[in-house]
């Protein structure tokens, strides 16, 4: 079904492969129930209690291991796999899941029907009555547009029925958060589904900064992701633009920017530095990305830092270090280079 208005066009690059996120009490998450099909993923504490758990590792804290605190029920299945370590590509597809989710349900059309009547009172503390509507809404939305397989011919589908029942409608599932605080635009980042990301931002109503529960945001995931293509890339591109990209975790006070370099991603650093991430911002323990980046030895990673203008190398953390004070070797002198030449910066 083509609605006039709306300018959804489903597309897609064939299965995508996932980072593995750490969960809200800190502990890595597999996400092995998703490798199979997403038939094995149709209830909601599957799609909520999971990948809704999306929350990256305190960077420059933690070793790319479990935590040692609270685990999520997951962690059993690969606790010390490395943040940045991808799955297979040859995930099963899930076309049965897609078959049997092709348009929406009867009962979500319904419940979508009923709160399009009653959207002003989902704010008020007075919407007991809501919560059931809301729950249907949920369940089927998520399963539609938050997993790894996720179609984007399907999310197409109900992004335009959504629309047509009303803009407003379309604008509160689209933003509609799980428990976790997670919305569908959190998950297709998380996962790397950049075309259905392309037609949630293609909405004109997402909101990009919407934190989760653990404090992130969409945009600031967006640097664990892995963009394959150039139409990846630019989905990227675009979440950096039109998100805040300076943006700290409610937890820890991370940006994307940290953790880009805690995870040695220079692609998407580069990125972050061309939409303004800003180089000195420092986290609730003071540290700062050139800091991270020297305590991880990573020399290309302090280079490219250090080319920011204004990066400043005598930024101390609350324990008194500085980024010279943490490097060693050839990075302790590209930073005393560094200040030499850029003296002004040493303040």
């Amino acid at each position: 079904m083509k609605k006039k208005g709306y300018g959804f066009h489903a597309g897609g690059n064939g299965t995508k492969k996932n980072l593995q996120f750490v969960g809200v009490n800190g502990g890595y998450e597999t996400t092995s129930s998703e490798d199979s099909s997403c038939e094995e993923s149709d209830s909601d504490t599957e799609t909520e209690g999971r990948a809704g758990d999306v929350e990256p590792e305190q960077a420059g804290r933690e070793n790319k291991g479990a935590s040692s605190g609270q685990k999520s029920e997951d962690d059993d299945d690969g606790d010390g796999d490395d943040a940045g370590q991808e799955e297979s590509a040859g995930a099963a597809p899930c076309s049965e899941h897609q078959a049997h989710r092709c348009k929406p349900s009867e009962d979500f059309l319904a419940a979508c029907q009923l709160l399009s009547e009653h959207l002003p009172e989902i704010r008020s503390t007075s919407n007991k009555h809501l919560q059931p509507v809301l729950a249907s809404i949920s369940q089927e939305w998520f399963q539609v547009s938050s997993h790894k397989c996720s179609s984007p011919e399907v999310v197409a589908e109900y992004l335009e029925v959504l629309g047509d029942i009303q803009p407003q409608l379309l604008e509160a599932v689209v933003n509609l958060p799980d428990r976790n605080g997670n919305t569908a635009l959190h998950y297709s980042v998380s996962h790397s589904n950049f075309p259905v990301a392309k037609l949630l931002l293609d909405t004109g109503m997402c909101c990009l900064d919407l934190q989760n529960r653990a404090g992130y945001t969409a945009v600031m995931l967006t640097p664990l992701a892995v963009p394959e293509t150039r139409q990846d890339m630019e989905v990227v591109m675009r979440l950096l633009k039109e998100g805040d990209v300076n943006l700290r975790a409610a937890q820890g006070g991370q940006t994307a920017l940290m953790l880009g370099v805690s995870h040695d991603r220079d692609d998407m650093v580069r990125a972050l530095l061309c939409c303004q991430a800003d180089v000195n911002l420092q986290d609730e323990e003071g540290s700062t990305a050139l800091m991270l980046a020297c305590r991880q030895g990573n020399a290309d990673m302090v280079r490219l830092l250090l080319a920011q203008p204004g990066c400043r190398v005598t930024l101390t953390d609350k324990g008194g270090n500085s980024a010279l004070s943490l490097a060693h070797g050839d990075i302790a002198a590209l930073l005393r280079a560094h200040v030499e030449l850029s003296p002004s910066l040493a303040v």
